[in-house]
This record gives C-alpha cells, structure tokens and sequence, in this order.
C-alpha cells in the first residue's frame, strides 16, 4: 500500500529544506579566492583611493587651459550733470574683452606635472589593492591556523580523557595512583584555557576579516575545512628584485612625482619670463546735440607683468622646487631600500617556515605519534609511569600545532612577498 499523499508532501518539502540548508551552509563558506575577490570589490579604503584618483584625473585640462577671459562693460567721460552721452565729445559707452596669455610653454609644463600627478595617484590605488590583498590572506591564514588548533585541543582533549578513564581504572583495582588522576584532570583545565584563548583570538581575527571585506564585525566566518597541503617553490631572490623594481606601484608612484617635481622646477625657471594680457575694447559714441556724426572708437592694448623681485620671488621658488625634486629623489632611494628589505624578510621567512613544515610533516609529528602509542601500550601494563605518557600527549599536541603554525606562516609570507613584488608571478 503506497503511503499517503500528505506524507509524500510533508517528505518532499523535508529534502527541500535540507538542501537548502546544505547550499546556505555551502555559501557561508569563504575561500581564500572569495575573500580577495571582496576586498577589491567592497572595501571603502580603495575605493577612495580610486575615487582621488578620478579627480587627480580631472586636475590636467584645467591646468593647461587658458585662464577665463574678462568682458567689461563701461561708460567713459559721462557728464555728471546731465547725464547726456551727447553732451561731451568724448563720452562713449564701451565694451572690452581682456585675456591673460602665460609666456609659451608655461601652461604645458602646468598641465604635465599634473599629468604626472594623476598617474602618481592611479599606481597608488594597485599600490593600496596589494596591501589589502596581503591583509586580507594574512587574516584568512590566522583564522585557517585557529580553526586547526581549535580541532587538535578537541583531539587533544579526547585522547586527555581516555588517559584519565584509565588511570581511576587502575586506581579502583589498586595498581593506579590517584595522583595520576588528578595529574590527567589538571592537563584538562589547561586544555580548556588554552581553548578559551583560541577562540577569542579567532573572534579577532574574523572582526578584523570582516572590516576588510566592509562587513558587520560579528559576521560568522566560515573556512574550507579541508585545503591542498602544498608549497611552491619560489624564484631567486635577485629576480625578485628585478621583478619588483618595474612591477612595484609604489615604485613607480615615486617616479611619477619625481617627473611632477621636475616639470615644476622647469616651469619655476619659467616664471623670470613675463605673462602678458591682451585688452580689446570698442567704444560706441552719439551723435551730438547739434547732430554732427562721431565715429565710434577702437581701443588696443598689450601688458606684461615685469619680474623686479626675481631675487626675492622666482629665484625662491626654484630653489623651493629644486629642493622638492631632490625630496622626491630620495623618497624613491629610500623606498627601494624598503621594498628589498621586505622582499628578503619575506623571502627568508618562507623558506625558513616552508621547512619547519616539512620536518614536522615527515618526521617530528609522525615520531611524536609514535611515542605516545608506545607508551599508552607501556602504561596499560605498568611499565611506563603516568607522568611520562602525559607528557608524550602534550608534546604530540604542541608539535602538531607547530606543524600548522609553520603552513599558516609560509603561506602568510607568501602573501606578504606577493605584496614586496607587486605581482602574483613569484613562483619557478
């Protein structure tokens, strides 16, 4: 007899929810490739590095465009008394344009160095998008760490448990020492601490995580729980070097302002050179009382402004910008120093932790294993001592978290090396 229909309802709507409740839970989890993908997307620091950028843009053209040019409107020798524009010969209403024309070249050099400026800010915004980038696997790989030694107080805490169930079974048949006991009980309690710590370092690292992607400081993390074990191996450090000195965007940020600072300085030697402003003016007159014609008039002038006090104002000023220009020289002098200073900590620290991953991985963890199993088995049958086969436990437990300390740090100092470099393109 088949069953009822409300039963068949009330069984498909339960494989619903719970594939829903699968594919929820499939989407709270964030990879590492999701998290960078966010950060470029929503965090507001680039996105005001980007908007600065946008209107650096939009400084050139102003800068290399002629100044607005003047109309005036007059009335010129108006007698007072009457008011009469026919009244006097020389009274004229007038209109005139005037126009300020900087010395040729002076504009250009205005309008390059914002040019350089704007490109300074543009390669500030990569510069920006490689620290977040750093950050943010940074904080990924410190929650990664956490959540596996989170797992391994668990295990810890299992295999903890089991000691002390054979311990009181020893100390009930009389061939146990209660001391053992509460020995198992006390490495318990500091399990439990040692858990209390984690877990509100992870609470941290994920606040910090969620401000990096723009979201609320208590929004659940969740990471893959399981990830390829593997570390590349990374070109030479001297390429490195040669590879950051191009890709770098701060580098080249640098540059960019050294240009800006020279076209400044050239258009500060510039300014001994005079400006000149150029006035047109037309001026309509009446005819007179007694109905003569007069001829409207035409006025023309040229003007320039006379550098009397170069001494105390051009030569000034490109001292001030030869002086800026060598500012921006040694910012770039020292900039490298720093980015080959923290491609090698990188370097150095990678490799260092790339092998303490290795030796934990196939030797130290394997032979810890290996202890503890043997003197669990010599325990059972007397001939290994309590003390001794906590400790095994416990120095089981600090190497295997040695073990992911070790692979989170490789990976972080990959991240920070990707950020040194400023490109993803480091391995062999």
């Amino acid at each position: 007899m088949s069953p009822p229909l409300f039963l068949k309802r009330f069984a498909l709507i339960g494989l619903l929810l719970v594939h829903s409740f699968t594919v929820n839970a499939e989407q709270t989890v964030l990879t590492l490739q999701a998290a960078t993908e966010l950060v470029v997307r929503d965090n507001p620091d680039l996105a005001q590095m980007q908007a600065r950028a946008t209107a650096m843009a939009a400084i050139p053209s102003q800068e290399g465009t002629l100044p607005d040019p003047q109309i005036s409107i007059n009335a010129m020798s108006l007698p007072v008394n009457t008011f009469n524009t026919r009244q006097e010969d020389m009274t004229q209403l007038g209109v005139g344009v005037s126009q300020m024309i900087p010395f040729p070249g002076k504009l250009a050099l205005r309008e390059q160095a914002a040019l350089f400026e704007a490109e300074a800010a543009t390669q500030n915004i990569t510069e920006v998008r490689q620290r977040l980038l750093s950050e943010v696997k940074n904080a990924w790989w410190l929650i990664f760490y956490l959540d596996h030694a989170l797992v391994l107080v668990d295990s810890n805490h299992t295999a903890l448990q089991q000691f002390v169930e054979i311990a009181q079974t020893k100390y009930k048949v009389g061939i146990g020492l209660q001391q053992d006991v509460l020995l198992a009980q006390l490495e318990l309690s500091k399990l439990l601490d040692q858990q209390l710590m984690l877990k509100g370092s992870r609470r941290n690292a994920a606040a910090s995580l969620n401000a990096l992607l723009a979201k609320p400081a208590n929004n659940e993390v969740q990471l893959p729980e399981t990830i390829a074990l593997k570390l590349p191996t990374l070109k030479q450090e001297t390429a490195l070097y040669q590879a950051a000195e191009t890709t770098r965007a701060v580098l080249e940020s640098n540059r960019q302002t050294i240009q800006a600072a020279e076209s400044r300085l050239a258009l500060a030697k510039k300014d001994y050179l005079p400006d000149f402003t150029v006035d047109a003016s037309y001026g309509a007159r009446a005819n007179t009382l007694t109905g003569d014609r007069r001829s409207d008039l035409l006025s023309l002038s040229v003007s320039m402004n006379v550098p009397i006090f170069a001494a105390q104002k051009q030569a000034k000023a490109v001292d001030q910008r030869a002086s800026e220009l060598m500012k921006e020289k040694y910012a770039l002098q020292d900039e490298w120093n720093k980015v080959r200073s923290q491609i090698t900590q990188a370097y150095t620290d990678y490799q260092r932790t790339k092998d303490q991953f290795v030796l934990y991985d196939t030797g130290i963890v394997p032979q810890a294993r290996q202890t503890v199993a043997s003197m669990l088995a010599g325990y059972q049958v007397n001939k290994v001592d309590f003390l001794n086969l906590a400790r095994s436990q416990i120095t089981l437990f600090e190497y295997q978290i040695q073990y992911w300390k070790a692979f989170t740090e490789a990976n972080q100092a990959l991240a920070q090396l990707t950020a040194a470099v400023g490109k993803e393109e480091i391995y062999e």
